[in-house]
């Protein structure tokens, strides 16, 4: 009989660039990853027990010691700390009698930080299990650990009403909500499966004349770089290689970022038909959609929406009708590591190895998965330019500004009366936003626009209107209020989670973060000087040395709020005229050591 893991492998063919699937079905079997296990699969692939263990140590979920049979993992995002998570976290103690990082002594229960989990609009939220549990509160958790002592199952832990829109559906069943509060012209209009590729039959278009449509539309990269989408698919077409790969990001592991959540819960079909699109205008015959290990209560869902299409003839053999254009799709998870969000890294990790960013040149469109031509959209761009396909580039011109058009999906979370998501057209100021979302202008101490890589802006700016020419965000708004210690509850958060998402590969990135953290550390001890404000940004160049954006953004959290909100730091600035004064005693602390061996000073 064959054991579990072989079973796994063959699943898989004993592919090697499969790894991070073998690796998540098998622990997801047997709890963990034990040594003798990961021997096993390592003989099998025909690699080394150290590459096996490598991509095993990067990755946050994965585990080669018992994590209980209940394993929690509750958000330390800073959205959750606003709305309450130490109150939570106290109550997982004391109600499971283990600290976070333990597991109890009879390995029923385990608890764990984890960073962002993508429900920032319903905190304080943990994933047990694999199953998502929101808005918890202590009696909650009172309730959860007496049913872990038991023996219910994580579903019947849940105990929830299931959620709103398509979370409630069969193949979903979740209790996690949409909150969608404002829907527009593009994401979240009327749109039937196999719309966009209908079109592109109906209208005998090329995949050059493809490419020129969302060219003529001006759509660019949602994910806050803003790079022209048709000029990267023009790039990728043009690249030789055996093979041409298309790769959806819903790797959105950005602290406050949610709303490609929504969207694959409640527009798949627009976004499986935009990685379709792309791939028709660039050859390619395999599209892969990279999700968060988080998002993994997504996958049935997802699963049979791709069946659905299979089944409909929009994927497959002459896919949509198209003559000679056989392109299917599949599901990639991550396991947990922020800086895969970065297209190269992403890459590495879909082949089974660290996410650790490439060097760049060649980048992805000329040398991506597994050495191939390879674009890499995230969820937004590709339902964009799947909607310009469908309504043309005029009518996509009409939305927006001249030059950011369409529309901008925000992820709205913090001190806020509606968190959740928004689909506004490209020009709307913060103050139209804060407005919008139901916060007081007077009571709000700042907005973080784009997550901790973006901006944290003071309300002298919240005149700025969201788009390209002016203040860019991938999507993300998360809205302060004055009851908050910005320094201590927001920028802190945000460099302790750079210092810790941080592959390591660059010196200036692995040092720098540790060094921003260490130094407000000293500054909120109120041991700072203001030299060490000053010195915290001479340093930014260093970190623009760095391979990939996580090294070049880490210092924003701390830059941003120096710009706007210097007098914070400059008022925990106790030693204000540089000298040295220690607290040490010599002669005190030596004092019991010379009573002893009878010493005379």
């Amino acid at each position: 009989m064959k054991s579990i893991v072989q079973n796994v492998l063959e699943k898989y063919n004993s592919d090697a660039t499969r790894l991070m699937d073998i690796l998540i079905d098998v622990q997801e079997d047997q709890g963990y990853l034990p040594p003798p296990v990961l021997a096993e699969i390592a003989e099998t692939l025909d690699i080394s027990e150290v590459d096996v263990l490598q991509t095993v140590s990067f990755y946050h979920f994965f585990s080669t010691e018992p994590r209980g049979k209940y394993s929690v993992y509750l958000n330390d995002s800073v959205v959750a700390e606003m709305m309450g998570r130490a109150k939570i976290a106290e109550a997982f103690e004391r109600e499971a009698g283990c600290k976070f990082g333990e597991v109890t002594e009879d390995e029923l229960i385990g608890l764990f930080d984890t960073p962002c989990i993508g429900m920032n609009d319903q905190e304080p939220a943990a994933i047990i299990n694999g199953v998502i549990f929101t808005e918890l509160t202590a009696f909650r958790v009172k309730e959860i650990v007496n049913g872990m002592r038991a023996g219910l199952s994580v579903e019947e832990l849940r105990a929830q009403s299931l959620g709103d829109g398509m979370n409630a559906s069969e193949s979903l069943h979740s209790t996690v909500d949409n909150n969608i509060h404002k829907t527009g012209a593009v994401i979240f209009s009327d749109y039937d499966p196999g719309e966009a590729l209908a079109a592109i039959s109906k209208e005998s278009l090329s995949p050059e004349q493809v490419i020129e449509r969302v060219k003529a539309s001006g759509v660019r990269g949602r994910g806050g770089a803003g790079f022209p989408t048709a000029l990267k698919w023009e790039f990728c077409r043009k690249a030789k290689g055996e093979k041409h790969y298309v790769f959806c990001n819903a790797d959105e592991g950005e602290p406050g970022t949610f709303k490609d959540r929504v969207i694959l819960t409640e527009r798949p079909n627009l976004v499986l038909d935009g990685m379709t699109v792309a791939g028709y205008a660039i050859g390619a015959t395999e599209g892969i959609l990279y999700l968060r290990y988080e998002y993994r209560y997504l996958r049935d869902y997802l699963e049979k929406i791709l069946a659905d299409m299979r089944a409909a003839g929009q994927l497959g053999k002459n896919a949509g009708d198209i003559k000679g254009f056989d392109f299917d799709i599949r599901l990639q998870f991550g396991a947990g590591a922020y800086v895969c969000g970065e297209e190269s890294a992403l890459i590495e990790s879909a082949e089974g190895k660290r996410g650790e960013p490439r060097d760049r040149p060649p980048f992805p469109v000329e040398k991506g998965f597994l050495g191939m031509p390879t674009i890499v959209n995230n969820v937004e761009t590709l339902c964009q330019a799947a909607k310009v396909v469908v309504k043309g580039a005029d009518w996509y011109r009409t939305l927006g500004t001249s030059q950011s058009t369409g529309t901008k999906v925000l992820s709205v979370s913090g001190d806020c009366k509606f968190p959740g998501v928004y689909e506004i057209e490209w020009g709307f100021s913060v103050n139209d936003i804060l407005n919008m979302v139901g916060a007081e202008t007077g009571e709000v101490q700042a907005v973080q626009v784009g997550g901790p890589s973006g901006s944290c802006i003071a309300s002298n700016e919240f005149s700025r209107i969201l788009s390209y020419e002016d203040l860019a965000t991938g999507g993300s708004l998360i809205i302060i209020g004055e009851r908050h210690d910005l320094l201590k509850v927001v920028v802190y958060n945000f460099i302790d989670f750079f210092a810790k998402e941080s592959c390591g590969s660059c010196s200036t990135c692995r040092a720098l973060t540790m060094m921003y953290r260490k130094t407000l550390e000293k500054i909120l001890a109120g041991h700072g000087k203001r030299s060490d404000v000053q010195a915290m940004l001479d340093w930014v160049p260093i970190a623009l040395a760095s391979r990939c954006g996580l090294g070049h953004t880490a210092p924003n959290p701390i830059v941003s709020t120096i710009k706007n909100f210097r007098h914070l730091y400059e008022g925990r600035i106790v030693n204000a005229d540089e000298t040295f004064e220690s607290s040490f005693d010599l002669e005190t602390s030596v004092a019991e050591a010379n009573r002893t061996v009878g010493r005379k000073l």
